[in-house]
Order: structure tokens, then sequence, then C-alpha cells
């Protein structure tokens, strides 16, 4: 976030790096005077001599001073804040201080930002006091996720008659992350109790039955109520049922990032689309408790803090919902062909409440994707159409080999999922909202 450091300070070849600092103005003079001295030279005119010579010395004298100069600049930078999510702001601040005994003449500071940031913020600085200092601000946005490096921060140093600039440059650099928008979701009605969804948790029994109990101690603060009697006869201390344990509820948020899936590039294209909605997804069950997952078609699961595979809900929600949008924020798309490796995963075990984002299919992975329903408690689908992505004006293009999306919608349907159909100007929200029981835990 800071850095400092001796700008102006002697380096190696640093005259030569002082004299290819030489603005227009100083190669300007410093030609008139050679000129000018050639031609007293072959006029026999001292007095032009005398001209030639105060031409090029002042940018000489310009550049030794400037070679010479120990200015000691110490600069930052701060992000506010440091994870925005597409098409945000982000202020950035740059501070500069004058740790010297000297005052500097005129800066210009520079910082280097990508450029689907905009364009390369410059300031000119007037003269800084010793023990001073200067503070500037600029906005970043990007319409495109990722993480985007800031810096190095470059000082521009020039003489009081611009005749020669140096360029000197901080080496602390930061990162902006641009995370996918987070549309909050509908807080719709649950129908499903089974393992895995419903209200987000399931509780196991303190007892099946009175020869079934497995009570413990009793502890200050107990309710007598619970007092198991034939257990404290038995242990001849006083014995209590265990209360009932609530486990958390699990779901899986599988995203489809196979390149052929999702024509189109951008922004607003059906791939960034599916990204986004799996971000507002995960974070709305995390919200509610659910214990997250994030699966690809590669089959690799973003591991949560605890290395588990799966971020925890409730508690810390909001941390696990930053770590989760950080993976998200650089998600890109596979050369895979096919769901077979997410759905080895899946296979493993009984996986509660599944949502998918599915690009396009055709007829072999319709099928592969109707299988994983088979291990869900249960499976909501968003199936982006990307021919209406892809769409000239008046005319229809369906990819190769693809399955027309009503074709997809029905397979998946027949399979137990609950399948939506996905267009370009549709809303997470507004699915959910025409569609009760879907992400937030039913199945219809």
């Amino acid at each position: 976030m800071s850095d400092g450091g001796s700008e102006g300070a002697p380096e190696r070849d640093g005259l030569r790096t002082a004299l290819a600092g030489l603005t227009t103005r100083g190669r300007s003079f410093l030609a008139a005077g050679v000129a000018a001295a050639v031609c007293s030279y072959l006029l026999g005119q001292a007095d032009l001599l005398r001209v030639g010579l105060l031409l090029a010395a002042l940018p000489l004298v310009c550049v030794l001073v400037l070679h010479r100069t120990r200015y000691r600049v110490a600069g930052s930078r701060t992000l506010t804040p440091a994870r925005v999510p597409a098409a945000t702001e982000s202020r950035v601040r740059l501070r500069m201080e004058n740790v010297s005994r000297l005052p500097t003449g005129v800066l210009m500071l520079q910082d280097r930002v990508p450029y689907v940031l905009g364009p390369r913020p410059r300031f000119i600085l007037d003269r800084v006091e010793a023990g001073g200092r200067r503070e500037v601000s600029y906005r970043v946005r990007s319409d495109l996720r990722g993480r985007y490096p800031l810096g190095p921060l470059q000082l521009r140093l020039s003489d009081p008659f611009g005749m020669c600039e140096l360029t000197r440059s901080f080496s602390a650099s930061d990162i902006l992350t641009v995370v996918p928008r987070v549309e909050p979701l509908p807080a719709v009605r649950q129908v499903g109790e089974a393992a895995g969804y419903g209200d987000g948790r399931q509780h196991s029994p303190a007892l099946a039955g009175e020869d079934d109990v497995i009570p413990r101690g009793y502890r200050h603060g107990d309710d007598l109520r619970r007092v198991h009697w034939r257990s404290t006869a038995r242990h001849g201390e006083l014995m209590v049922r265990r209360e009932e344990q609530p486990q958390k509820a699990r779901c899986t948020v599988l995203l489809d990032t196979r390149e052929d899936a999702h024509p189109g590039s951008g922004p607003d294209s059906a791939f960034e689309w599916a990204v986004a909605g799996a971000a507002s997804t995960a974070v709305h069950l995390l919200e509610r408790g659910f214990s997250v997952r994030l699966l690809t078609d590669t089959g690799s699961s973003v591991p949560g803090p605890d290395g588990a595979g799966s971020f925890a809900g409730g508690t810390g929600s909001a941390d696990a919902a930053g770590l989760l949008l950080d993976t998200l924020a650089v998600v890109e798309r596979s050369e895979e062909h096919g769901l077979s490796a997410a759905y080895d995963v899946l296979r493993g075990g009984n996986e509660g409440l599944l949502v998918a984002f599915f690009g396009d299919l055709d007829e072999e992975q319709a099928a592969v994707a109707g299988r994983m329903r088979q291990r869900s408690g249960a499976a909501v689908a968003f199936v982006l159409d990307g021919d209406a992505w892809t769409r000239g004006p008046g005319g229809i293009r369906f990819s190769d080999g693809q399955v027309p999306v009503a074709e997809r919608l029905q397979l998946l349907r027949k399979a137990g999922w609950t399948a939506l159909p996905v267009t370009p100007g549709d809303t997470l929200p507004a699915l959910c909202t025409d569609t009760p029981e879907t992400v937030a835990g039913g199945r219809s």
C-alpha cells in the first residue's frame, strides 16, 4: 500500500539517464548553442560564441542540478474499497510526502493502471515544502470482473526551466478485485424438508426410543424436565437427554464454464450472466445458513476456509461470501467438452440442494445432467439459451450439435430438475419470483 525512496539520488549511469531526460526545449537550446558556436567560429564573431555557450550551458546545468538533487519522497496508495462489484467505482487516493530537508520543484505524479480501468491518471504537484505532503485521488471502474494491478507509482521530476525531466518509480503496487454483481434474491417459501434443503437446517433427534437414549451429565441450568431417570439410577448422578443437534444444510452450486457452451463474450454475454447468477445464489444461501460448495464442469471444487471444500454459512457468512466472490472474479472458461468430471464428483454422496447454471447442452450432456439429479435432495437448473444471445437481427442460429432449449428443459424436467430457461434481459430475482420453491431450497 505504500512505498518510499530516495528520489534523485545518483545511480549507476545516472548522468547518462539524466542526459536522456532532456526535453524538447532542452534539446533545442543545446542544438542552438552548438550551432551558434559553429557560426561564431566560421564568421569570427566572438559575441556570437558567448551567446552559443550560454544557450548550450543552460540545459547542461539543469541536467547536472537535477542529477545531483537528492529529494526523499514517500508515496502511498489507498483503495476504497479494494473489492468492488462490476460496473462500480472505486476511489484511489495517492499521498506524497517530502521527507527531505529541501523543497521540491514541480513534480508530475503518474499511476499505472490497466487500460480497462480507464486512462492513466496524471497529476501536477507544485513545489512541496520540506516535510510537506500532498494528496490527490482518482476513480477507477471496470465492467469486466477480474483482478487488476495498480502501480507502480511513477514520479517525474523537472527543473524550473523545463529543460530536463527524470522519472523514478516506486516498487509497491496494489490489487483491485472486481467481483461479479450480486443481486438480492427474494425470500421464497420453502416446502422441502429433506436432507440438505428446507429451512437450511436439519436435526438429528436426541433419541429414537427409550432404549436408544445417549444421555449426558447434568449441567447447571439444564431443564429438569429433561432428566432421564433410568440413566440417573444406573449412573448414580443426574443424567439428562441430549438436545437435538442442528446440522447445517448443504448446497452445491454448479457453474458450467465450458467455452463451447457459452457463445459470445463481454460483460453482457451468457457466460457472465451465469457467473453473476452463481455468485448471487451462493451468497443468498450462505446468508440463510447453508454450507455452500462451488463446483465447475472441470470437477474442481473451490475449497473453503477450512479446506473442506465448502463455505460455511451463518456466522461469518460475510467473510465466506467474500472469499467465494474473489474466486468467481477470476474464473475463466474451460476447454472441457462435457460434464462428466462434475458428475463424478457429485456421484460421491448426497449433495442436498443442487443449483446449476448450464450453457448449451447436446443430447449426451443433457443426459449426464439428468443423472446428476439422482444424487441431490432437490435440483434447480438455470438453462441459458445461447442462441438467444447470439441471434442476429431477424435471424435465428442454432449452435451445431446443440439441443434447442425447449428440448433441453424437457429432458432435465423428466429427470426431476426444476429447469428454468434464461434469455437476455432476464434477471435472477425475477426468475426466482416467478417460480417459488427454487433457489431458497424448495422442490417442485
